[in-house]
Protein backbone atom coordinates (compact mmCIF):
# COMPACT_ATOMS: atom_id res chain seq x y z
CA UNK A 1 0.00 0.00 0.00
CA UNK A 2 0.99 3.31 -0.45
CA UNK A 3 -0.48 6.79 0.69
CA UNK A 4 -0.29 9.94 -1.70
CA UNK A 5 -1.02 13.76 -0.84
CA UNK A 6 -3.47 14.80 -3.23
CA UNK A 7 -4.98 18.19 -4.47
CA UNK A 8 -8.02 18.87 -6.39
CA UNK A 9 -7.86 21.37 -9.44
CA UNK A 10 -10.81 23.57 -8.86
CA UNK A 11 -10.19 24.54 -5.40
CA UNK A 12 -6.67 23.35 -4.23
CA UNK A 13 -8.42 21.05 -1.50
CA UNK A 14 -5.76 18.73 0.29
CA UNK A 15 -6.71 14.79 1.23
CA UNK A 16 -5.10 11.52 1.33
CA UNK A 17 -5.51 8.66 -0.29
CA UNK A 18 -4.62 5.19 -0.08
CA UNK A 19 -3.73 3.30 -3.48
CA UNK A 20 -2.38 -0.48 -4.01
CA UNK A 21 1.06 0.88 -5.67
CA UNK A 22 1.61 4.12 -7.24
CA UNK A 23 0.73 2.27 -11.06
CA UNK A 24 -2.91 1.79 -9.33
CA UNK A 25 -3.17 5.92 -8.80
CA UNK A 26 -2.00 5.97 -12.21
CA UNK A 27 -4.77 4.26 -13.80
CA UNK A 28 -7.50 5.35 -11.38
CA UNK A 29 -6.74 8.92 -12.38
CA UNK A 30 -6.04 8.25 -16.21
CA UNK A 31 -9.86 7.25 -15.74
CA UNK A 32 -10.84 9.92 -13.72
CA UNK A 33 -11.90 7.49 -11.13
CA UNK A 34 -10.20 10.03 -8.29
CA UNK A 35 -12.10 12.48 -6.57
CA UNK A 36 -11.94 15.33 -4.52
CA UNK A 37 -14.06 14.20 -1.02
CA UNK A 38 -15.27 18.22 -0.58
CA UNK A 39 -15.91 19.10 -3.76
CA UNK A 40 -16.12 16.10 -6.53
CA UNK A 41 -13.65 17.71 -9.01
CA UNK A 42 -11.98 14.56 -11.26
CA UNK A 43 -8.55 17.50 -11.96
CA UNK A 44 -6.85 15.61 -9.25
CA UNK A 45 -3.36 15.77 -9.04
CA UNK A 46 -0.57 14.62 -6.50
CA UNK A 47 1.06 17.26 -3.90
CA UNK A 48 4.20 17.51 -2.40
CA UNK A 49 4.47 15.29 0.26
CA UNK A 50 8.05 14.97 2.38
CA UNK A 51 9.42 11.05 2.67
CA UNK A 52 9.28 9.66 5.92
CA UNK A 53 13.15 8.71 6.77
CA UNK A 54 13.68 7.64 10.15
CA UNK A 55 16.63 9.03 11.83
CA UNK A 56 19.95 7.22 11.14
CA UNK A 57 20.57 4.75 14.78
CA UNK A 58 23.61 6.91 15.69
CA UNK A 59 21.80 10.38 16.62
CA UNK A 60 20.90 10.97 20.05
CA UNK A 61 17.41 11.97 20.62
CA UNK A 62 16.42 15.97 20.73
CA UNK A 63 18.06 18.59 18.61
CA UNK A 64 15.91 19.66 15.52
CA UNK A 65 12.26 19.10 16.18
CA UNK A 66 10.33 17.03 13.53
CA UNK A 67 8.70 18.48 10.79
CA UNK A 68 5.86 16.91 8.47
CA UNK A 69 4.86 18.29 4.95
CA UNK A 70 1.29 19.51 4.41
CA UNK A 71 -0.18 19.58 1.29
CA UNK A 72 0.20 23.17 0.41
CA UNK A 73 4.50 22.60 0.83
CA UNK A 74 4.79 23.77 4.45
CA UNK A 75 6.20 22.44 7.10
CA UNK A 76 4.33 21.94 10.64
CA UNK A 77 5.93 20.81 13.48
CA UNK A 78 5.63 17.26 15.15
CA UNK A 79 3.06 18.86 18.10
CA UNK A 80 0.58 20.26 15.18
CA UNK A 81 1.01 17.27 13.78
CA UNK A 82 -0.48 15.67 17.06
CA UNK A 83 -3.02 17.95 17.19
CA UNK A 84 -4.24 17.36 13.28
CA UNK A 85 -3.98 13.33 13.96
CA UNK A 86 -6.36 14.24 17.00
CA UNK A 87 -8.97 15.92 14.86
CA UNK A 88 -9.13 13.33 12.10
CA UNK A 89 -9.58 10.72 14.37
CA UNK A 90 -12.55 12.73 15.99
CA UNK A 91 -14.26 13.41 12.32
CA UNK A 92 -14.03 9.77 11.69
CA UNK A 93 -15.26 9.41 14.90
CA UNK A 94 -18.10 11.99 14.34
CA UNK A 95 -18.45 9.92 10.51
CA UNK A 96 -18.93 6.60 12.28
CA UNK A 97 -21.23 7.49 14.63
CA UNK A 98 -23.70 9.50 12.01
CA UNK A 99 -23.74 6.54 9.86
CA UNK A 100 -24.89 3.92 12.27
CA UNK A 101 -28.18 4.89 11.88
CA UNK A 102 -27.62 5.42 7.96
CA UNK A 103 -28.70 2.44 5.27
CA UNK A 104 -25.93 1.96 2.68
CA UNK A 105 -27.61 2.57 -0.53
CA UNK A 106 -24.58 2.64 -2.61
CA UNK A 107 -25.07 3.57 -6.40
CA UNK A 108 -28.64 4.05 -5.90
CA UNK A 109 -27.92 7.32 -3.94
CA UNK A 110 -29.18 9.88 -6.33
CA UNK A 111 -32.62 8.31 -7.16
CA UNK A 112 -33.30 7.40 -3.32
CA UNK A 113 -32.20 10.95 -2.23
CA UNK A 114 -34.46 12.47 -5.21
CA UNK A 115 -37.13 10.16 -3.90
CA UNK A 116 -36.63 11.26 -0.15
CA UNK A 117 -37.08 14.72 -1.24
CA UNK A 118 -39.77 14.81 -3.11
CA UNK A 119 -41.54 12.93 -0.64
CA UNK A 120 -42.09 9.55 -2.97
CA UNK A 121 -40.11 7.61 -0.12
CA UNK A 122 -40.46 8.01 3.71
CA UNK A 123 -37.52 10.01 4.91
CA UNK A 124 -34.67 8.14 5.95
CA UNK A 125 -30.77 8.29 6.59
CA UNK A 126 -29.02 7.26 3.55
CA UNK A 127 -25.29 7.26 2.36
CA UNK A 128 -23.64 5.65 -0.76
CA UNK A 129 -22.23 6.35 -4.12
CA UNK A 130 -22.49 9.03 -6.61
CA UNK A 131 -20.58 10.35 -9.44
CA UNK A 132 -19.17 13.84 -9.14
CA UNK A 133 -21.75 15.53 -11.72
CA UNK A 134 -24.51 14.00 -10.15
CA UNK A 135 -23.48 15.07 -6.53
CA UNK A 136 -23.67 18.60 -8.70
CA UNK A 137 -26.86 17.79 -10.05
CA UNK A 138 -28.45 16.88 -6.57
CA UNK A 139 -27.11 19.88 -5.14
CA UNK A 140 -28.50 21.97 -7.84
CA UNK A 141 -31.58 20.47 -7.42
CA UNK A 142 -31.87 21.63 -3.71
CA UNK A 143 -31.62 17.81 -2.70
CA UNK A 144 -29.73 18.17 1.31
CA UNK A 145 -26.41 15.93 0.20
CA UNK A 146 -22.92 16.13 1.54
CA UNK A 147 -19.94 14.21 0.90
CA UNK A 148 -18.53 12.57 3.85
CA UNK A 149 -14.72 13.57 4.51
CA UNK A 150 -13.80 9.34 4.71
CA UNK A 151 -14.31 6.58 2.20
CA UNK A 152 -17.18 4.39 3.24
CA UNK A 153 -16.41 0.57 2.64
CA UNK A 154 -19.85 -1.17 1.14
CA UNK A 155 -21.30 -3.31 3.68
CA UNK A 156 -21.04 -6.58 0.93
CA UNK A 157 -16.93 -5.82 0.97
CA UNK A 158 -16.16 -5.63 4.58
CA UNK A 159 -14.50 -8.85 6.31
Amino acid sequence: MIVFDLRCGAHGHPFEAWFGSSADYDDQQARGLIACPLCGDTDVRKAPMAPAVPAKGNRQAGGARPVAMVPDGQAVAAPDMAKMKAVMERLAAAQRDALKDSQWVGRDFADTARAIHYGEQDAARIHGEVAPDEARALIEEGVPVAPLPFPVVPPEAQN
